[in-house]
């Protein structure tokens, strides 16, 4: 059984917010909801969500705000604007901030749906396809066969080297945050799961030192970045 697409909602109004959650559950997703800019900023760095519905106008945190620091953590996950507004400049300004969708209120909760569903659906075929070969320095990882092969030959992974590796092969030379690659990989950032982590990373690194030029490094306190540099 496939896991269920992870939503974030941050929408004040506790009557709209609350109707969007039941409903997006009874679809069939799991949905967490909160109730202003900031409570959502905080729920997002501690979970992995698919996919944002982010009311504009709210207290502490506007949406549009909220949206582009999400932008600058995670550039590709999708987002949908809810807003009472309609001009033009609010449209356009949703859009320049990496806008998927934008929806004025009211609107069809069952429109809603199927917006989601269709960015869902332009999200997870852009990812396979994006994601299936990674190639980095001197490494390839072929990751519908968890396999990596480099300047030594060619290395046959494990389901969890392989997935760690995918992450940060997808965002070279950026930091990838250690809490949410936990939660990704594992379901949970406990300390026993980052042991864990901590053990294949070790192995994937022995692995790359068949390239001094790919190496992956700790950004104490943060999480890790694969670099790449250039001769």
């Amino acid at each position: 059984m496939m896991n269920p697409n992870r939503i974030l909602i941050v929408e004040d109004d506790p009557n709209l917010g609350d109707i969007l959650h039941e409903y997006l559950e009874m679809k069939g997703f799991q949905a967490t909801l909160c109730r202003d800019g900031e409570e959502g900023w905080n729920r997002f760095k501690k979970g992995a969500f698919d996919l944002l519905v982010l009311d504009v106008m709210m207290p502490k945190k506007d949406g549009f705000t909220l949206g582009k620091e999400i932008k600058q953590l995670e550039p590709e996950i999708p987002i949908i604007y809810l807003t009472a507004k309609n001009q033009k400049e609010d449209v356009i300004a949703g859009l320049k901030l990496g806008a998927d969708d934008y929806m004025t209120k009211p609107f069809s909760m069952e429109e809603l749906l199927l917006r989601i569903r269709a960015i869902l659906k332009r999200s997870a075929k852009a990812d396979t396809q994006a994601l299936s070969v990674l190639q980095f320095g001197s490494f390839t990882l072929h990751y519908d066969e968890q396999r990596l092969v480099g300047p030594d030959g060619t290395h046959k992974l494990t389901s969890k080297e392989n997935e760690l590796l995918r992450i940060l092969a997808a965002d070279v030379n950026k930091q990838v945050n250690r809490s949410l690659a936990l939660k990704q990989i594992w379901g949970d950032d406990s300390y026993f799961n980052a042991r864990s982590m901590d053990v294949y990373l070790s192995k994937i690194r022995k692995l790359l030192k068949a390239d001094p030029q790919v190496q992956i490094i700790t950004v104490h306190g943060e999480g890790y970045k694969l670099v790449v540099t250039t001769s």
